[in-house]
């Protein structure tokens, strides 16, 4: 079919309003499983401090009738500290930019603010799991949290590997190799005997999968009205009781952690802030900013499976 003469198209037009959403698609995730699972506890110095205690082991007990007992001697709590972490995030947006008619927004610096609040707390999360050794900081030298991987001492690890012990040392990679649920085992053992009662698997998404073709979850349960096919693994029953299982985007992918998530918290000197800073020129910025560091309150009750291929060879 023709067009017929001088009829005005959209492809001549001048003026005619654009087709933007007024809905900005965000397709980074935000989900902080182990921040967010974890209790809040606040801090009241730069370096956090905290005891830890055990009991002494069990043995026999058996006192003759009328005897005069004998004193037990008295073990002393265990003194552990982390130094507290400043993050920050800071948007900086022009005058004009602000002014501007915007699609998706009405203020930039809200959005952006918004926008980099989700940034930091990934970033706490990323901090929070790494592989990291404390660093008590110094002027001019910023302090940082030892975080979980420098704490965990229930493990099993490659070749060359060891652990780190309280947070302010590292610990050292091994060789790399295969998941295998003989490991995973080794160390639900290891925190069991250890007074553990680890009720977390977290890992990353490869080795997720790779739990997920392990036998021991050869029969899967499931309703028999429900048709849809169940390939992954969301609770694990251990030996040593029933486990979440926890894909995590955050930690790292070589290691798989076995985490008793009450005897872990985050500790804030001082929580998520905003406030504006000096105004400097012909634009507005804020700092969104936080202190805090990790409380390990007993890490011999969560383990590691260290030094894991992430990629199949």
């Amino acid at each position: 079919m023709a067009v017929p003469n001088n009829t005005l198209e959209t492809y001549s037009a001048i003026g005619n309003a654009e087709d933007v959403s007024d809905i900005i698609y965000l397709i980074s995730p935000t989900e902080t499983p182990f921040m967010s699972n974890i209790e809040s506890v606040d801090a009241r110095a730069r370096l956090h401090q905290w005891q830890t205690d055990s009991l002494a082991a069990a043995a026999t007990n058996v006192e003759p009738e009328g005897d005069d007992p004998d004193t037990n001697a008295a073990t002393v709590t265990v003194m552990l500290s982390n130094s507290c972490q400043i993050s920050d995030k800071v948007p900086r947006v022009s005058g004009t930019q602000e002014a501007v008619a915007k699609y998706g927004r009405k203020s930039e610096m809200n959005y952006q603010l918004a926008k980099m609040s989700r940034e930091l707390k990934r970033d706490m999360e990323f901090d929070l799991l790494a592989n990291n050794a404390e660093v008590t900081g110094s002027s001019g030298t910023a302090r940082e949290l030892g975080g979980i991987e420098a704490w965990i001492t229930s493990d099993d690890r490659g070749t060359s590997g060891s652990d780190g012990g309280t947070g302010d040392t590292a610990a050292t990679d091994g060789t790399q190799r295969a998941f295998t649920e003989a490991s995973l085992k080794n160390v639900l053992q290891e925190c069991f005997d250890s007074g553990g009662d680890p009720d977390t698997i977290m890992l990353g998404s490869f080795n997720k999968q790779a739990f997920s073709g392990f036998t021991g979850n050869a029969t899967r349960y499931k309703d028999a009205d429900d048709e849809r096919l169940v390939a992954g693994i969301d609770v694990y029953a251990s030996d040593f009781g029933v486990m979440r299982v926890v894909a995590n985007r955050f930690m790292r992918s070589r290691s798989c952690l076995i985490l008793q998530m009450d005897m872990w918290a985050i500790a804030y000197l001082r929580p998520f802030t905003v406030h504006d800073l000096a105004k400097t020129g012909d634009s507005i910025q804020k700092q969104i900013l936080v202190e805090y560091t990790l409380e390990a309150r007993n890490q011999a009750s969560s383990g590691i499976v260290a030094d894991l291929t992430t990629a199949v060879s």
